[in-house]
């Protein structure tokens, strides 16, 4: 059968929105009106959560199966086999309705699938891809851990070879979504002898799997969307191991490239907050004809379009079907970075107000962005770590020198 044109394709997608979503209704809203809350995390109770996972989950199955849920994949694990532009259209329809928040599968489809697409067994992909991409269980990603965040390569959880299977012990942090995750792509080290990089394996582990212990961990921003996840004896079948044997390093880049892509590329930091938004808070405060406030606001907006282009040359390689390339690392830090002058100007502006609750609109609100804002520069990497490999691998300046022992 021939693949459909993109015009025909865009019809049948139209088609389906129409049937089963309402069209987004522009709101707008003066200084004053509605919610004042600015935030990167939006902290939910466990009653919203399971709700909005539950409502995730309706909307993806209801797009899977209507065949707009893996429009590029590979037809054998339940996608379409189309083009990126096929995609394209997709989600510039779909971005004109009001459909449920697909927040938890970002993890899942965005950085653990691709994964498994590339590194998996045939088994693990049959399992697995199909079942992600419907929306039928959500994957979480498991790397960081107390002794090694952006230092990956220096992690301690072990799996040690037992037959067929692997037994895993060892600690996991700062996991997104492991609270209602089925499965987790998890990076163990295997060789403890060997480099650090070079002694590493991962494997897709069962999340329900007997041993497995996800604690919620308590953020300044009032939210556990964060946990810490124990690992006590929990076997995991050989066929269920991602690549070759220590050479789990290989296989935590291809996550970790897409990782810096869907945050690089995403719509946090300074494109979820509006100059208009901005420009009405330097007014409010009678600082708009502050000349120091007026060039913090213009270097917002000049920093937050000049990466936005960076992330666009990003993606349009990946839309052309190139691999994440280290643009992706200058587009993840642009970002904190972008949001940090975000954070200086709303300081600037609010002072007091910023962390003293007066009841007035629009002011301690900001705090809840402020103080959620050093934990993007961790995310995904640090910042010192995204300078490193800026400055190596793209500018190819010598590699920083280690610490002597």
């Amino acid at each position: 059968m021939s693949s459909p044109s993109e015009d025909e394709f865009a019809a049948g997608a139209l088609e389906f929105l129409q049937a089963n979503a309402h069209p987004k209704v522009e709101i707008t809203s003066g200084w004053g009106e509605g919610s004042d809350r600015v935030n990167l995390l939006v902290e939910k109770t466990k009653d919203e959560e399971r709700a909005e996972v539950e409502a995730a989950k309706g909307w993806r199955r209801k797009v899977f199966d209507a065949g707009f849920g893996w429009i590029t994949g590979p037809a054998e694990y339940g996608g379409r086999g189309l083009s990126s532009g096929h995609e394209r259209r997709y989600q510039s329809l779909e971005a004109g309705f009001d459909v449920p928040s697909q927040s938890p599968f970002g993890i899942g489809l965005g950085m653990v699938a691709p994964t498994i697409l590339a590194h998996a067994t045939p088994k693990v992909r049959a399992a697995y891809l199909r079942a992600l991409w419907r929306g039928d269980i959500v994957a979480c990603q498991l790397f960081s851990e107390p002794g090694a965040g952006s230092d990956l390569a220096g992690l301690q959880t072990r799996a040690e070879r037992d037959g067929d299977e692997w037994v895993i012990n060892g600690q996991k942090v700062w996991t997104s979504g492991a609270q209602y995750s089925d499965i987790g792509e998890i990076i163990c080290r295997t060789d403890p002898d060997a480099p650090k990089h070079k002694g590493l394996t991962g494997f897709v582990v069962d999340m329900h799997a007997s041993g497995v212990e996800v604690r919620p961990l308590r953020q300044i921003t009032g939210g556990s969307s964060f946990n810490e996840v124990f690992f006590t004896d929990v076997r995991v079948p050989d066929d269920h191991r991602l690549g070759d044997v220590n050479n789990g390093w290989a296989v935590a880049l291809t996550t970790l490239m897409n990782e810096r892509a869907s945050i690089g590329g995403g719509g946090s930091g300074p494109s979820l907050v509006s100059t208009a938004r901005l420009m009405e808070l330097l007014r409010h405060m009678g600082r708009d004809h502050d000349p120091i406030a007026r060039q913090r606001l213009a270097d917002v907006y000049i920093n937050a379009k000049v990466s936005s282009y960076t992330s666009q040359r990003a993606l349009d390689r990946l839309k052309a079907g190139e691999p994440p390339g280290p643009e992706m690392s200058i587009a993840k830090l642009a970002l904190t970075m972008n949001m940090r002058r975000v954070a200086e100007l709303v300081s600037l502006v609010l002072g007091p107000k910023l962390i003293a609750d007066g009841g007035e609109w629009g002011t301690y609100a900001w705090s809840e962005l402020v103080v959620g804002m050093p934990g993007m520069r961790i995310a995904g990497g640090t910042d010192e770590i995204m300078r490193n490999i800026v400055g190596e691998r793209v500018l190819g300046l010598p590699k920083e020198p280690g610490l002597s022992k």
